[in-house]
């Protein structure tokens, strides 16, 4: 923890601890109590180290269909992740600490997925273990869930009438007239991509799962429309009708219009975010993690040793500044007509 966590001095930490714990077979309560144990441990050094907010995630679930086999095997496990998660959940509330229920969502929504798409549809990876895209966007919504996170993105307001708009923080309108609103946005929607029917991409595993309601709502809310009317909402280059009424209440463009102006930038910055957690897997499993065999090895090196240390993380602090930086503003325009 010393080495490869508090190095790095964070503020937030999560851990999903459990899918190796197991141990690959029905749970035993021997191995539960050196599991609780540990895990214990963890928030205890933690929370020594000053760390302000501890998420406990329970361990992930095995694919149904692809992990050993399927069946049986897969059910035996998925029950042992189930019984440590509920070891994670206990503990977040004896030590007064946050637990994401990474388990739980994860095999409601491999359920679904699969209802629809099939049994080889899978929502943990291809072995069974390790997720794609479609799973860790499942993972990812229980963790920001448990963090607290609101989703809301933004509210843009067109008076049609008033012939005019107005939006909240993270949009500013540059101009309105005649239905159409040109703005421009610094705060993204979370995109998504491919297609629906591999696991591979992030489209097709979001109907089975509140991401969009919960943590992904860019709403447009139309003032002055004829309740009885329909209209052509058109954004970027795709468009949608409505009634009337709808674009009173609100429509939540993120989750209506998936091809939207903000996807090449959204893909850009995820890009240069991923160059960024690449960088941090080999700094924590390889530089960080080695520099206590490396210093048994030549002791009289420490004040070598240690400016590498300070070095490497320091080229993590630029790469995530870069992570920041790549959310540049995006420029896009809304248009609302009548149709019929």
């Amino acid at each position: 923890m010393e080495r490869d966590v508090l190095a790095l001095k964070p503020t937030v930490v999560t851990t999903c601890y459990g899918m190796n714990d197991g141990a690959y077979r029905a749970f035993d309560e021997g191995r539960g109590k050196w599991y609780e144990d540990n895990q214990r441990n963890i928030v205890k050094g933690l929370k020594q180290a000053g760390v302000r907010l501890i998420v406990l995630g329970a361990p992930g679930c095995v694919d149904s269909n692809t992990f050993r086999g399927g069946g049986d095997v897969a059910t035996v496990y998925n029950d042992t992740l189930a019984k440590l998660g509920a070891i994670d959940k206990q503990i977040a509330a004896d030590e007064q600490v946050v637990f994401a229920d990474v388990h739980g969502v994860m095999m409601d929504v491999m359920a679904k997925a699969k209802a629809k798409y099939g049994p080889t549809y899978h929502v943990a990876g291809g072995d069974g273990v390790h997720p794609g895209p479609n799973g860790q966007l499942v993972m990812a919504y229980a963790f920001l869930k448990a963090l607290g996170c609101k989703g809301d993105i933004g509210t843009i307001t067109l008076d049609l009438a008033g012939n005019k708009a107005e939006a909240t923080d993270g949009h500013k309108v540059l101009s309105c007239a005649n239905g159409v609103v040109e703005l421009e946005s610094t705060t993204y929607p979370f995109c998504f991509f491919g297609d629906p029917a591999n696991p591979g991409a992030t489209k097709g595993i979001i109907e089975f799962f509140p991401f969009n309601d919960d943590l992904n709502r860019l709403l447009l809310v139309v003032k002055g429309a004829d309740a009885n009317a329909r209209y052509k909402v058109t954004w970027g280059a795709s468009s949608k009708e409505y009634a009337g009424a709808d674009l009173a209440k609100g429509i939540n463009l993120a989750a209506d219009f998936l091809d939207n102006p903000f996807g090449a930038q959204f893909q850009k910055a995820e890009g240069v975010i991923r160059n960024q957690q690449n960088y941090e897997t080999g700094l924590t499993k390889v530089t960080l993690h080695m520099m206590p065999t490396f210093l048994d090895l030549a002791p009289e090196e420490k004040p070598a040793l240690d400016r590498i240390a300070a070095k490497a993380i320091a080229r993590d602090e630029e790469l995530a500044a870069a992570s920041s930086a790549a959310v540049e503003p995006v420029k896009h325009t809304l248009k609302v007509e009548v149709v019929r």
